[in-house]
């Protein structure tokens, strides 16, 4: 027999792992590292995050990074090339973390990657595409991280999701049910990254209502995008340039009017569809130029639609009048004036910080993954609607083996 798969046995019948969850996000930023231990698997997971860092991206790597992700044309050359570096890039950063936390790689049961997303692409967007199907597609070869830390790699989570029928995304909802659902308490857990999502997840003792998730549009990636192109900056700290600008309510009211968020169903997007192209159409429609528009009221109207289709998502799936608890997470957490809106638009709907749910904000999507790799190891999988019309059992991930 195969020792791999011999020790492939082991761990999965180990009473407790120890995985590594990766995490790098649409803004490029670098790649959290979350240590956990969990227990069991299924709903009776538990998590014990033991450690948790970010590495950041160099100028450079972020560059190279560019050329791929979200673009109509790519130099195959490039491609080729970017997804085998990033996958070792990704393996020194681990045995890097690995080294200042004290922790021998042979103590790491298995690693949960979720690579850099390039381009997303659900059927909605295809534009009449010669076969209906949502696909998705991320780089950082799960080989290279195996092969390069010594430890049993799981990667590629999205393509399993897109398979049975699902857009790859959000993947978040799958694990929030098992690891935040609270008997009394009705939570929101929002996910703020370059696309924001939310799982609605109703109290556990309530029979008649039904979890929910969805992306809403844009988070940071608008406002990143037009801070990069007009600041030469990465993002907007703290919302201090948004906070000083004015909104264009002709511009945002146009914006709004985009038939992506009308659609009332569970849905997803990225990049390829919000980006600084989709504003120049907004503002040629609503009859700016980019010259009329200053720098910051153009970050103050972009921070403005994503408050708006946040909180406009939550009213419209939520039940109206129903005490919930938001739990906020990802970048635009940190975004104080963001926050400040999104609250405004949900009064009296409290917001309370995701720490209070045992950690840190910034580490939820790495943990989101030590989970899926450990169901992949060790569960029977996440209940799924597929495009067969049945729920099924899910495995998500496709496993590299060190040797």
């Amino acid at each position: 027999m195969n020792p791999s798969i011999k020790k492939l046995a082991r761990i999965a019948e180990k009473e407790t792992r120890m995985v590594i969850g990766l995490m790098s996000g649409t803004s490029l930023d670098g790649l959290d590292i979350a240590l956990c231990e969990i227990k069991g698997s299924g709903q009776e997971t538990e998590v014990s995050l033991l450690k948790f860092i970010t590495k950041p991206y160099l100028k450079k790597d972020r560059e190279k990074l560019r050329k791929v992700t979200s673009v109509d044309q790519v130099s195959l050359k490039d491609l080729c090339y970017v997804h085998t570096w990033l996958g070792q890039l990704h393996a020194d950063m681990i045995i890097e973390a690995l080294f200042e936390w004290d922790i021998k790689p042979e103590k790491v049961d298995c690693i949960g990657s979720h690579g850099q997303t390039i381009y997303h692409l659900p059927n909605r967007d295809l534009n009449g595409g010669d076969t209906p199907l949502n696909s998705t597609l991320q780089i950082g070869d799960g080989d290279h991280i195996a092969v390069n830390t010594g430890i049993l790699t799981i990667s590629d989570f999205r393509q399993k999701h897109t398979a049975y029928g699902g857009e790859g995304a959000p993947m978040a909802p799958l694990v929030d049910e098992w690891l935040f659902t609270d008997r009394k308490e009705h939570r929101i857990l929002l996910n703020i990254g370059g696309i924001a999502n939310y799982t609605f997840m109703p109290a556990a003792e309530v029979k008649d209502l039904q979890k929910f998730s969805t992306d809403t549009g844009p988070g940071n990636t608008l406002i990143d995008a037009v801070m990069k192109s007009r600041f030469d900056k990465p993002f907007d700290k703290g919302g201090k340039i948004a906070a000083s600008g004015n909104v264009i309510k002709p511009l945002l009211k146009m914006m709004l009017k985009d038939e992506w968020f009308k659609s009332e169903e569970e849905k997803s997007t990225g990049p390829e569809y919000f980006n600084l192209k989709w504003i120049k159409e907004k503002e040629e429609m609503a009859g700016f130029s980019g010259s009329d528009i200053s720098d910051k009221d153009m970050v103050a109207t972009v921070t403005e639609l994503t408050a708006r289709t946040i909180a406009g998502s939550i009213q419209n799936h939520t039940p109206e009048g129903l005490p919930m608890v938001i739990y906020p997470s990802g970048g635009g957490a940190h975004n104080r004036y963001l926050m400040k809106r999104i609250e405004s638009y949900l009064d009296p709907i409290e917001v309370r910080p995701f720490t209070e749910l045992r950690f840190s904000p910034d580490a939820k999507e790495a943990v989101i993954f030590a989970v899926l790799a450990n169901e992949t190891l060790a569960g029977f999988g996440f209940n799924f609607n597929t495009k067969y019309g049945s729920d099924q059992n899910v495995h998500f991930g496709k496993i590299s083996f060190p040797g």
